[in-house]
Parts: C-alpha cells; sequence; structure tokens
C-alpha cells in the first residue's frame, strides 16, 4: 500500500496487535508510539514492531501516513485535538474504539471530518496489553470501519486496506447504525450477563451449590461478565442512550415472558424457544467475525491420574501450543471432560488430526 509510516497512540492489545500485523505484512513500514509506560514500547522496540519510541504526541507524528487513536474512548477526543497541529498533507487519524459517536462528534466540532475516519477492530481476549497482542489477533474478525460526511473515497479505502492487512474483515457503517447495533449484541448482553452473575451470588445458599454447581449453559452465557469493569464502564457512559433503548425493549420481552409463566401460557413459551433456537441456529458458528474466535474443542477422556498430561505430551511432541485446558465439571450438552483451547484455528485442526490418530473422540461446537 501507498501508506508507509504509521503512528500510535496508545500500544495496547489492539494498537499492539495492528502494528504487529502491519509489521508482518509490511515489513518496511515504518511504525512510531507514544504511551505512557515506556517500558512495553521499549519492549515493542526490542521485538521489532516499532521504529521510534515517542516521548510525547508531538511533530514527529508530522511524518506519519496514517494515526491510530488506541487510548480508552474518553482520552481520544483529547489525543485528536492534541496531535492536529502536526498532521502532514493528506494525513489519515483513525481510532479503535468500540463506541463511535463521542468521537466523531468531537472531529465535527474540531473541524477534522475531512481527515478522520472511526474504526473499530471486533476483536480482543481476556487478557490485555501490549504483551498479550499477537499478529493473528484480527484475523477473521470484523474490521467496522465509520467515515464522516466527509471522508473521501480514497481515504476509506486506504482503511479498507490496512484493515486487510491484518487479515480482518472490513465492513464499512454509519457511526450512528455501528453504535446502535454494538448495543444490542454486545453492550447489552454484558450488562445481562454481569446482572446474572450477581443474581445468582445475591440468591445462593450458605454452602453455595449455586456456585458450585454453575457450568455448561450458565458458564456460556455469563463468560463475559469477566471482563473489564474500567473499560464496560466507559463504553456504557459513551452510548448510553442506545443500550437504553435496548434495554427497554428487553425489559418489555422479560415482562411478555414473566405474564406467559405466571398465566401458564406453555404455546408461548414453546414459541419463544422455537423462534429463539431457529434464529440462534442461522448464525454461523465459525470464527469468521467473532468478537473473540474461538479455536477450542473437547475431549471425552476418563478422569483418571495421568490423563490430561498424556494428551499435552501427545500435542507437544508435535509443537503444538495450547492456551488452555480445563476440566467440565457439569456436561450437560454432551461436552467432553476436557475443553483445550489454542491460539489459533492452524493449531486447533493439526491437534484435532493428532488426537484423532490415539483414538480420542473429540467435539466441536459445544
Amino acid at each position: 500500500m501507498a501508506d508507509t509510516t504509521f503512528g500510535f497512540i496508545g500500544f495496547g492489545l489492539i494498537g499492539g496487535s495492528i502494528a504487529k500485523s502491519i509489521r508482518r505484512s509490511c515489513p518496511e513500514a515504518r511504525i512510531m508510539a507514544y504511551m505512557r509506560s515506556r517500558s512495553k514500547l521499549e519492549q515493542a522496540k526490542q521485538d521489532g514492531v516499532v521504529d521510534l519510541i515517542l516521548d510525547e504526541p508531538g511533530s514527529q507524528l508530522g511524518q506519519c501516513d496514517i494515526i491510530f487513536l488506541c487510548t480508552p474512548v474518553e482520552y481520544n477526543a483529547g489525543y485528536l485535538e492534541a496531535i492536529r497541529p502536526f498532521l502532514k498533507e493528506g494525513a489519515l487519524i483513525t481510532d479503535v474504539g468500540s463506541t463511535k459517536t463521542s468521537i466523531h462528534q468531537a472531529a465535527r466540532q474540531l473541524g477534522m471530518e475531512e481527515i478522520f475516519i472511526g474504526g473499530h477492530p471486533m476483536a480482543g481476549s481476556e487478557k490485555t496489553g501490549y504483551e498479550n497482542s499477537t499478529d493473528h489477533l484480527l484475523e477473521n474478525a470484523y474490521y467496522i470501519i465509520t467515515p464522516t460526511p466527509l471522508s473521501r473515497q480514497e481515504d476509506i479505502d486506504r482503511m479498507v486496506q490496512v484493515a486487510k492487512l491484518s487479515d480482518a474483515i472490513p465492513i464499512v457503517l454509519d457511526y450512528r447504525e455501528h453504535d446502535r447495533i454494538v448495543a444490542a449484541i454486545s453492550h447489552l448482553p454484558h450488562l445481562i450477563a454481569s446482572s446474572l452473575v450477581n443474581l445468582v451470588r445475591d440468591s445462593d445458599n450458605t454452602q453455595e451449590l449455586m456456585k458450585r454447581l454453575a457450568a455448561g449453559g450458565f458458564k456460556d452465557i455469563t463468560r463475559i461478565a469477566s471482563s473489564s469493569p474500567e473499560m464496560w464502564e466507559q463504553i456504557c457512559m459513551t452510548n448510553t442512550e442506545n443500550i437504553i433503548l435496548m434495554m427497554k425493549d428487553y425489559i418489555s420481552s422479560l415482562q411478555d415472558i414473566l405474564s406467559a409463566l405466571e398465566n401458564r401460557n406453555g404455546s408461548y413459551v414453546h414459541q419463544l424457544f422455537d423462534s429463539s433456537r431457529t434464529y440462534r441456529n442461522s448464525i454461523s458458528e465459525g470464527v469468521r467475525g467473532s468478537v473473540i474466535p474461538d479455536y477450542s474443542f473437547t475431549v471425552d477422556v476418563v478422569d483418571e491420574p495421568g490423563a490430561i498430561s498424556t494428551l499435552a505430551c501427545i500435542l507437544s511432541a508435535r509443537g503444538i501450543s495450547m492456551s488452555n485446558i480445563g476440566i467440565n465439571h457439569n456436561r450437560e450438552h454432551g461436552e467432553g471432560a476436557l475443553r483445550i483451547t489454542f491460539y489459533d484455528e492452524a493449531s486447533m485442526n493439526q491437534a484435532w488430526a493428532q488426537l484423532k490418530k490415539y483414538n480420542y473422540e473429540l467435539i466441536k461446537g459445544v
């Protein structure tokens, strides 16, 4: 691509992963970065990811073709204004925030709509920070691109190219539609998951049997409740109106369900499960576009000493790395006794083939 010099303000999980994917795809690219924790930038330079560490977001950014704002959402607008005096002709600014309205409003107020295009790589990890970034984190994840009314088509195309450098799937959306969509598919579910976890906590008995028996469906739908409280507070405070609208609709649907249960309306309950099953089954189980790709499967093994170490030895002998292995204490949906998670799809497929040779019973999609 024509852009060869990239700047980063903030260099955590997403910023670091974008930079690593640029370095992998364009080894000749020049990358400079600023963040408060200089030690992580020193590591990034040692890793060969960053060429120039910036002491401040100043005049050296004038060399950049594209600058990424990768700080928390509430700080990006301030950096947008701070770097404005240093931009060269034709430079483009983007961000990676998961809400878009506030940064677009800031760009309009600053008269920067011609040089700003929003971005949201819909990828992540339970872990944060540059130290957990990879050059394949965005692989097959959707990368939402949100132009302004004054964005030029050639600049939108530049952002599409950036997304493709990371092997992501670019989608161009109006920023308002983006925020409405993520309120429904991401922000409200996080609130629901957290409130459900707290409901179980507050309803449990003194022996904590709910906590002890919680598995299967409960753990599946509440996994996201383990996310960063600080990050999700910021997200909810910057997309509040959309979340409120979706939450009101959800509360209304819960009231309808409550009424159906109170009136023993079995046909309503049946239709609820039937319609939701049909729609849920129409959603692809593949990792393309998933927020956090799930490279995992379960293994049906007998719970006996050495079972895990034997399995681990089989995989390590082939140089296959696992990111996690855990025991399924409750397997109400047909899961195997062990769930193994891998860093990428290739490792998962290699492990599947290797374990099949040893006649392990493997289960996907649960």
